[in-house]
């Protein structure tokens, strides 16, 4: 199989290879904080709120970082696309406006679900979280050692079961009990939402592909034809703005880096120089075009030549020579 081959075939499933990473990344990560960070305080309602911080908080980073580094998120929200999306109205009917929307909102939803859902699982399957918040709160109804205790004794002794040192030797055989019984509904819940997740990504993609008016193989071009357009709008704004800055720096120095037999080079004033430092802002120039630098806003203001000194050929030579 060529190198051309396997690239095509990778990038064919770049969503179900990112996916994955992310998966392994968060099972990784979760076990680095299981042996390291986790340390259950084995206290009434410590219990609690450090058991369910554990579980949700690092969910809830997870999910915010999804919709950061997507670029979707960024596309949807950037710029005056609001407005544009405004404009359309006139052209295209709002169902549909509203359809194209959802549908993105879902894509970039989904994936930022991939990280915290993975935790969630593995966490509950883990058990130990689970255990840690809900221990005080397990039932003992039937065991005659806490008979004779109060609701608040009862549930200080429970609270101390994730912490062995801490338990009584005439309870251990109850702790044992206890915290098998608390790991099972854990393990049980965390199986529950594998199978609710993988459910509604199953319908959810067959919805989609049903509702699609692409046909399979028209659909596998469209992805093909939107990977390409992207690499190679890419390379063309590279090159592009490459081009362009150029032509702003030659401006302000006189020559490119790249040049060869350069004759003179301009000094630029302390005017200059002050033009083009400080914060670098994008700045409107009128309805069609802005300033994307300090250095771009210089050149569209049409500065003087200022002054030009003459390199003499061996100043030259020694600029050229190789590093």
């Amino acid at each position: 199989m060529s190198f051309s081959s396997v690239r095509s075939f990778l990038k064919s499933k770049e969503s179900i290879l990112f996916n994955t990473t992310v998966a392994l990344l968060t099972i990784g990560g979760q076990q680095l904080f299981a042996v390291f960070a986790f340390s259950c305080p084995c206290r009434v309602r410590s219990n609690v709120y450090y058991g369910l911080a554990f579980i949700g908080v690092p969910a809830l980073i997870l999910l915010i970082a999804g919709y950061v580094f997507n670029e979707q998120t960024w596309r949807l929200i950037t710029g005056n696309s609001q407005s544009a999306f405004l404009q359309e109205g006139s052209r295209r009917s709002h169902l549909i406006k509203y359809k194209l929307l959802c549908l993105v909102l879902c894509t970039i939803t989904g994936r930022a679900l991939v990280a915290p859902v993975t935790w969630l699982a593995v966490t509950l399957l883990n058990g130990s979280y689970y255990v840690c918040a809900l221990s005080e709160f397990a039932s003992v109804e039937g065991y005659e050692v806490f008979g004779n205790l109060s609701t608040a004794q009862r549930r200080e002794m429970l609270a101390g079961f994730p912490c062995p040192q801490l338990v009584p030797l005439n309870v251990t055989r109850v702790k044992d009990e206890v915290i098998l019984h608390l790991r099972y509904q854990s393990q049980v819940s965390g199986w529950i939402l594998i199978a609710i997740v993988t459910i509604i990504v199953f319908l959810s993609l067959c919805l989609t592909r049903f509702l699609s008016p692409l046909t399979f193989l028209h659909l596998q071009y469209w992805k093909s034809y939107v990977n390409n357009e992207n690499e190679l709008f890419q390379q063309a704004v590279d090159r592009h703005s490459k081009i362009f800055a150029m032509q702003n720096i030659k401006k302000f120095f006189g020559f490119l880096p790249d040049s060869k037999n350069i004759k003179e080079i301009r000094i630029p004033s302390r005017l200059d120089w002050r033009l083009v430092s400080g914060l670098n802002l994008l700045r409107i120039v009128n309805e069609d075009h802005c300033h994307y630098s300090l250095l771009h806003a210089w050149a569209e203001e049409d500065p003087s030549d200022g002054k030009y000194i003459h390199i003499d050929e061996e100043s030259n030579s020694i600029t050229q020579a190789p590093e």
